[in-house]
């Protein structure tokens, strides 16, 4: 919480200065006193222990080692040099090394005085040898008394190179202090600091920085994670429950003849229980006047698509029009395909509008649009144009959601004179603590359980030694009349790379499946989107047994006659694409296979997403493996959320707290939804502090 302090500008904290300043503003977004005390540790050292030289192991463990320097000499390597300090004490010698700032060191160094340096060692034959280590002399060290765990925090390249060391931080810190002391206002009630056990602002600030004991520290930084955690919480149950309060919706109380008639006599198949819960829940929140704001979580091949179209026949027995959003033309086209199949059968109308629609199909559909004769309007981005004109738009149903951007999710809501009912569609299975963080101002559907009689994909693992055997296994498989996928990994910044592998790979498919016996297509990003689709309409049709591609077919490509998808390189890909890219097979009766091929050196991470593919089908598990080997800001674009802002908090270890801090928030809006009482007068400061502040995220701390 900012009191008048907090907000003085670093320059005039004693030992920065207008120089230092300008660095720790640029370097780690340091402009106030309150930044700088919310700048937490990364990690804590016992520099209670002293090691002798001929203690030290190689192990590239950070120790502290009292001795002097006898010697100093600049060693040049190649077209650079290093600096080297010869570091004796009573049991033997190392080396200190300094590749930057060599003129500062080479300078200041004192030889033959005692000092205490503290940094990584590593031996280089005999010798150990300590890179850029931080340094005291023995008199300044002793002068204070020394913490049993130290703090390390953060720091740059840049901040090395400008002498603003650990050692500075600290001594920053403890200025800072001296002058802040027990100054922080309580930001929780003194209820949900006794009800969850929590230590008070001040000496949790206070331990984090100058921890006393473990146990201390350990408390204080639960108090902390607890704080961040607690307040994004009660943002987003506050949001959800202003929109469901405030934010009115079309009431769509009549379940019609459009509804009834299609879930009796034109349903293809049975649905599931999941899928059954799921219509029930959206029937529900559309059927109250509020708006609803749904997300609807379900794995590759749940039946997400049936659930998309009973919730568009319900707006329109209501009188309303409906819209489905795609990510990529494929996917739209996708849709539109299943959908207009579906209906076929009824009198109402599908459109679909994309990028590439002519002038003159897209002036129909406009007219058809405005004057209410067409339902069900399907496309990309291009729905939200301001050009195109609902008559009465009451669902928009969002596929991918997270490939949009906040601001053309916005544009739909402008569609009419009250916001549409809104469900969000995800295939990406998202682990609940990112669930609860990212979407929690959304009420959450899944469903959790495939149609019937659907196989699940056995998924192995080979090394590129095993490519004969592979490529027999595809010749017996298209033997009983199936087809193939072959995908090869698209990275961005290595496009040329990518389409030689590409090339290559298919040029090598093509010999060893040659014509007249085998027939080949081939689909990648740099394809004109005609040929594109005329590649991938014939080996939808069957004409071509395999499909060399790149990852253009993760979404939108339904061929149930598909039984084998073979990622090559696989260990370039991240698990929820992997996860996505064996979706596409396993969509028809027969067995279906995902070959994960990669060279034999594999990283530790890498290994680990082989093993997981291997091991499980399940999304959401494969979800939190994802969410543990990539952090939640890569994991389903989050950045842009600004949920990796958390200064202290850890979505992936620290989901415990995350539910406990939910729980605390809803328990005290349910007993006070203004946050009004005299005794939750601290949370309602530090929520209306937020509010008012543009990025929320940054200021949580």
């Amino acid at each position: 919480m900012p009191q008048n302090f907090l907000s003085t500008p670093i320059e005039y904290l004693n030992g920065v200065g207008p120089q230092r300043a300008k660095l720790l503003r640029t370097e780690l977004g340091i402009d106030t006193y309150g930044d700088l005390a919310n700048l937490f540790p990364n990690r804590y050292v016992d520099k209670t222990k002293y090691y002798k030289i001929n203690q030290l192991i190689d192990g590239n463990t950070q120790v502290q080692v009292i001795g002097k320097i006898i010697s100093i000499k600049t060693v040049p390597t190649g077209k650079v040099s290093r600096l080297v300090a010869t570091f004796i004490d009573d049991t033997g010698k190392m080396e200190l090394v300094w590749f930057r700032g060599q003129k500062y060191f080479k300078d200041n160094l004192k030889l033959n005085q005692p000092y205490v340096v503290f940094g990584k060692v590593q031996r280089y034959g005999a010798t150990f040898s300590m890179a850029h280590p931080d340094m005291e002399l023995l008199k300044d060290h002793q002068s204070r008394a020394q913490q049993a765990m130290a703090p390390i925090y953060p720091s740059t390249e840049t901040l090395a190179k400008r002498k603003i060391t650990n050692v500075y931080m600290v001594k920053l810190m403890r200025s800072l202090y001296s002058e802040i002391h027990n100054s922080f206002i309580e930001t929780l009630s003194e209820e949900v600091l006794s009800g969850y056990s929590l230590m008070g602002k001040n000496q949790a600030m206070k331990e984090v920085h100058f921890p006393s004991t473990a146990r201390h520290l350990q408390a204080a930084r639960y108090r902390l994670k607890f704080e961040e955690l607690f307040f994004i919480q009660m943002e987003l149950l506050l949001k959800n429950k202003v929109r469901k309060s405030k934010i009115k919706g079309y009431p769509f109380q009549e379940v019609g003849d459009n509804f009834l008639d299609f879930y009796n006599n034109h349903l293809p198949f049975e649905l599931t229980g999941a899928q059954k819960r799921v219509v029930k829940e959206i029937r529900a929140d559309m059927g109250t006047g509020a708006h609803m704001n749904r997300l609807l979580q379900g794995d590759v091949g749940s039946g997400k698509t049936i659930v998309a179209v009973l919730t568009c026949l319900l707006a329109i027995d209501n009188g309303f029009q409906a819209c489905i959003m795609a990510p990529t033309e494929i996917l739209a086209q996708q849709h539109y395909a299943g959908v207009a199949e579906l209906l076929e059968k009824t009198d109402l109308s599908v459109g679909l509008l994309t990028g590439s629609v002519k002038t003159k199909e897209r002036r129909e559909l406009h007219e058809r649009l405005e004057d209410g004769s067409l339902h069900i309007l399907i496309g990309t981005h291009a729905l939200i144009e301001d050009k195109v004109k609902y008559k009465n738009l009451g669902v928009a149903i969002v596929d991918e959601q997270h490939r949009f951007g906040v601001a053309q999710r916005a544009k739909l809501w402008k569609k009419n004179e009250l916001p549409p009912h809104v469900l969000v569609m995800t295939a990406t299975p998202i682990p609940r603590t990112l669930a609860m963080s990212v979407y929690g101002d959304l009420d959450v559907s899944v469903i959790d359980e495939l149609p019937p009689g659907r196989k699940e994909i056995k998924t192995v693992h080979r090394y590129d030694k095993n490519r004969l055997g592979v490529f027999k296994f595809i010749r017996d498989e298209i033997t009983k009349g199936r087809q193939v996928y072959v995908v090869y990994p698209l990275i961005e910044e290595s496009e040329k790379l990518d389409y030689k592998d590409l090339q290559d790979g298919y040029e090598s498919i093509v010999r060893e499946f040659p014509l007249p016996d085998y027939k080949v297509s081939i689909v990648h990003g740099k394809m004109k989107p005609e040929d594109k689709d005329w590649e991938m309409d014939r080996f939808v049709k069957g004409e071509t047994q395999i499909m060399v591609a790149t990852t253009v077919i993760e979404v939108g490509v339904n061929v149930p006659n598909a039984s084998v998808m073979v990622i090559e390189s696989a260990e370039r890909f991240g698990l929820s694409q992997l996860h996505q890219l064996r979706g596409r097979v396993g969509r028809g009766a027969d067995q279906s296979f995902c070959i994960l091929m990669t060279g034999f050196k594999l990283s530790k991470e890498a290994r680990t997403r082989m093993e997981t593919m291997v091991r499980t089908t399940d999304g959401f598990e494969i979800a939190e493996v994802d969410l543990k080997l990539r952090g939640p800001g890569d994991l389903m674009g989050t950045r842009q959320s600004g949920i990796m802002n958390l200064r202290m908090a850890d979505l992936v270890k620290d989901q415990q707290i995350l539910a406990i801090a939910r729980e605390a928030a809803s328990k005290v809006l349910k007993e006070d939804p203004a946050i009004q009482l005299d005794k939750n007068q601290p949370i309602k400061r530090v929520m209306a502090y937020l509010q008012s502040k543009k990025g929320f995220w940054k200021y949580i701390s």
